[in-house]
């Protein structure tokens, strides 16, 4: 809305005709203003409804446990080299540096690794290791 209150006091300041012709809407009359100013206004409210309809979606679904977001993806070239390097007792912190040094393991959007991410890969190794072992291992 604060765009086109902008727009429309800029033109009007400069003396330029707006006309929005697939509206009928001459901004230089009163009655134009006036409509284009009300057809700003319900623009401004359906943004607003369709954000808060957006977000109440959203919260409804975390609350059902779906995981949102894009799901953190690892190879698994990566998840072995990271398993390999833990096993030989390099630190996480070491891996990290390890794979950001050889530009092995580029994350989404050209990242660089993170010891999290290095944490994300072990981690996942234990848990398998952990549901492999028999009950009371």
């Amino acid at each position: 809305m604060t765009d086109f209150t902008r727009l429309m006091e800029r033109s009007w300041k400069k003396g330029w005709a707006r006309v929005a012709i697939d509206l009928g809407v001459d901004t230089t009359t009163p009655a134009g203003e006036m409509i284009a100013n009300s057809v700003a206004n319900f623009s401004q409210f359906e943004r607003r409804l369709i954000g808060q309809r957006t977000k109440d979606a959203l919260a409804v679904r975390k609350a059902q446990g779906v995981q949102l977001g894009r799901p953190r993806v690892m190879p698994a070239k990566v998840v072995k080299r990271i398993e390999s390097m833990r096993k030989k007792g390099v630190s996480i912190r070491g891996i990290a540096e390890a794979l950001n040094e050889a530009r092995g393991a580029d994350r989404a959007r050209g990242r660089e690794v993170a010891r999290e991410h290095c944490a994300e890969g072990v981690g996942r190794q234990e848990e398998r290791v952990r549901s492999a072992r028999p009950e009371g291992a």
